[in-house]
């Protein structure tokens, strides 16, 4: 069988990867109160390896505990974490695959249950949480600084690589955002002010690294919302990144993410390919496109036709972490997931799961 370009090696800086298809971060909501993974955690993570996955992205681990977004979050703001981090390394690393860990403040979008005072760019509150405080200078340096130990403990821990989380409305987007971003100082008014504060992120993480070791970068290239961020402002920012030392770009949209739902045929598929389009018209780094992938014949489109570097799934490896294996084996192979959104923890403890059965709300058609 003729593997395609979807089963085909890559290389993203020193990071060799033996297909296009990436595990976009998913937050399992499967962690205890300091951070470290439940032991279902491990577990998602091999069966995603035995899966046949390229590369994983982990669930995003806050880097300072004032930008912890949820109860169950995982954590990276503290050595005593990187054993933990080192077992998720190796559940990925024993079956194949790659992993990168992707770092991030919540900022304003932080649950007032967990952070007493979420802090942001300037005071304007998300909905249904309280006005932040506005961070000071000081404060900022303090904030880029840990993200660059959270990517050192990644590497000490045995990642791959990093990912920086700079979309879905999370402290570095809320910096990118007109709508959120107010400050008249040198991190407001302009798109490169604006940016500065993921140039400096960029800069510290790079600096914990070392030269090679790959730094991704997940990018909300517009917010979907009027007077936010645009998508030319986005693919502009995009365009900076690999000057700043990034080496892949994930595109995404939107200051709470973009998802869709009742995915069940290819023309619904591939929901942000103008945004990763945009992008590629500013940016010679690899993209890896998210948004609705579900069958092996678009996936193998976009990889062909467009420019598209990787594909990333989330919702059905929920389901199917095998589902890599599945579509080597079938060129006209698809997930089974319908993106009915019921995947995502109603109750703490619980944890992601798919909860549709086998056969509810009909079977995906061509």
């Amino acid at each position: 069988m003729t593997p395609g370009l979807l089963f085909s090696p890559i290389q993203i800086g020193s990071m060799a990867l033996r297909n296009r298809l990436v595990r976009s971060a998913t937050a399992e909501k499967l962690c205890l109160p300091d951070g470290r993974p439940e032991e279902r955690t491990f577990d998602i993570y091999r069966r995603l390896a035995h899966g046949g996955i390229g590369l994983i992205i982990s669930g995003h681990a806050y880097v300072d505990p004032r930008g912890k977004c949820h109860a169950q979050m995982m954590g990276a703001y503290d050595d005593a974490l990187t054993p933990a981090l080192a077992r998720l390394a190796e559940c990925a690393h024993k079956d194949g695959a790659r992993i990168a860990l992707q770092i991030n403040h919540g900022g304003r979008a932080c649950d007032p249950a967990v952070v007493d005072e979420p802090v942001a760019p300037s005071p304007v509150a998300a909905e249904n949480r309280p006005v932040p405080r506005e961070l000071t200078p000081t404060e900022i340096s303090e904030l880029t600084a840990a993200f660059g130990r959270a990517a050192g403990r990644a590497r000490a821990a045995g990642f791959d690589a990093v990912q920086i989380h700079a979309a879905h409305g999370y402290l570095i987007g809320q910096f990118l955002s007109p709508l959120v971003n107010h400050r008249t100082d040198h991190y407001g008014g302009s798109l490169e002010n604006r940016a500065r504060f993921l140039h400096e992120v960029a800069r510290s993480v790079r600096r914990a690294v070392g030269v090679g070791f790959p730094v991704l970068v997940k990018l909300g290239v517009s917010d979907h919302t009027e007077g936010g961020l645009t998508v030319a402002e986005g693919a502009e920012v995009a365009g900076w990144l690999a000057d700043w030392g990034i080496d892949a770009i994930e595109t995404s949209a939107g200051l709470q993410g973009a998802v869709q739902t009742r995915i069940t045929r290819p023309q619904r598929e591939a929901y942000l390919l103008e945004s990763a389009r945009a992008v590629r018209h500013y940016s010679p780094l690899p993209i890896i496109l998210v948004g609705g992938l579900r069958s092996r014949p678009v996936m193998e489109q976009l990889l062909a036709e467009e420019g598209i570097d990787l594909v990333s799934l989330s919702r059905p490896l929920i389901r199917e972490p095998d589902l890599p294996r599945k579509l080597e084996n079938d060129p006209e192979g698809r997930a089974e997931c319908v993106s009915c959104n019921r995947c995502w923890p109603r109750t703490p403890g619980e944890g992601i799961a798919c909860k549709r059965k086998q056969g509810e709300m009909g079977t995906p058609t061509a």
